[in-house]
């Protein structure tokens, strides 16, 4: 589960914004709220989360924040020559040459973590991963460099795991463009969970980009087919957003696949390959159709079931979070609304994020007020978030008047005459 994300000195963030899926005490809808289960006092955690601001007020630059540990922590030394996938603010000179910072708070099967990496587009200048074992703070490691140090120092935690040995293998194995994390992970053997717990969750939350949904359904499409239990979970699905799918099947062939080589026939081979057949009945009869023949919007709904089953714990139970940017341009509002719906009723302890620009969920109760945020950008160009929360107001308070009303900020600045 996550509990904070926070991040500095990237793209449109300039000061360090954290984004807290910690639930504010004595606010009602007790069926958004997870139980985390730690063996020490801590704070519930929300199920969802919902981002709205302007257009370029830095929602998308907090997504893809969000995704730069998970995509650079499975790096080898193959990585060694190319630069880290990092942008600074750039609308202030002194930041351009600094590292950018980025710190994530969460919880895997009972153990909370803290792990904050700061990095240029040349190094990994600081890692750092903290462990709260009934709520008391340890070190595993921390790694760091400064203008007053020669090369890297690494500083191990007591109840780290591994000899001296295993250890100073681990260190000089890691590159100056890797994590010590995904490189320790990766050469060492399934015993030693350790780092193996962290791993797996960071490298577990990459978000969903807008127009990544064609690419999702590809991956659902798979599932089905290696494991058709699951036609009938994607055929009730696109049921309950009112796509009239009454059965799913898989036919699978093989099909010749010709040398590119060669272009010659006699040097064909033969590959596996599958075709999913949707059968759609309305008043009139049923009629079957391929998955090309399908339209873009239930390609999308096809996309998005995968990630969001797993979340609900329909699928693969060890991902519980799902990040998505721009929502609202895939699927449509009432679909949206009702699976947010679905999600805050059910009895799984995923997690769901996203930005949005439409502002139905506001008015239709199903989130609280601890569960909106709202990006600007300021006066320099640097992103500000802030929860609704923060503002002054009252449970069951018309959050979408208000916000239109400017009493949460985030909303953009049009010249007089275009209001």
């Amino acid at each position: 589960m996550l509990i904070e994300f926070s991040a500095s000195n990237y793209r449109s963030i300039r000061e360090r914004q954290t984004l807290s899926m910690v639930a504010a005490p004595r606010l009602g809808k007790k069926q958004n709220v997870l139980e985390h289960g730690l063996d020490e006092k801590f704070p519930n955690l929300l199920k969802a989360a919902v981002i709205y601001g302007p257009n370029a007020s830095g929602k998308s630059a907090l997504v893809s924040a969000m995704g730069i540990l998970p995509m650079i922590i499975g790096r080898g030394p193959e990585y060694f020559g190319r630069h880290l996938p990092i942008s600074p603010f750039r609308f202030d000179a002194s930041l351009t040459a600094e590292p950018s910072f980025f710190e994530i708070h969460f919880i895997q099967q009972g153990l909370r973590y803290q792990y904050e990496v700061a990095m240029t587009v040349e190094r990994i200048v600081e890692e750092k991963l903290v462990v709260y074992p009934k709520g008391r703070e340890q070190l595993l490691f921390h790694r760091y460099s400064s203008s007053k140090t020669v090369g890297e120092k690494y500083e191990f935690g007591p109840i780290f795991e591994g000899g001296t040995e295993l250890r100073n293998a681990w260190v000089n194995l890691t590159g100056p463009r890797v994590l010590f994390l995904g490189q320790a992970v990766r050469n060492s053997n399934e015993s030693l969970t350790q780092l193996r717990l962290p791993y797996d969750w960071i490298a577990a939350m990459y978000p969903m980009q807008k127009d990544s949904l064609s690419e999702w359904a590809e991956s659902s499409e798979e599932l089905v087919g290696d494991h058709e239990e699951f036609c009938d979970e994607l055929a009730e699905f696109l049921r309950t957003v009112d796509v009239p799918v009454s059965e799913i099947r898989v036919e699978k062939f093989t099909a010749p696949m010709r040398n590119s080589k060669t272009k010659n026939s006699a040097f064909e081979e033969e590959s596996e390959t599958q075709r999913t057949i949707y059968t759609h009945t309305t008043d009139l009869g049923s009629a079957e159709f391929d998955s090309y023949e399908e339209s873009d919007g239930t390609r999308n709904l096809i996309g998005f079931w995968l990630p969001y089953s797993i979340m609900i714990d329909r699928v693969k139970p060890s991902f519980k979070l799902l990040i998505v940017d721009e929502l609202d341009s895939s699927l449509h509002p009432s679909i949206v609304s009702a699976l947010v719906s679905r999600h805050m009723n059910s009895g799984g302890n995923g997690q769901l994020i996203f930005t949005t620009h439409d502002t139905r969920l506001m008015k239709e109760n199903i989130l609280r007020r601890d569960q909106f945020w709202v990006t600007e950008r300021d006066s320099n160009g640097a992103t500000q978030l802030r929860s609704i929360h923060d503002f002054s107001g009252r449970e069951g308070e018309d959050v979408e008047k208000r916000y239109f009303e400017g009493r949460y900020r985030g909303l953009p600045i049009l010249p007089r005459g275009m209001e």
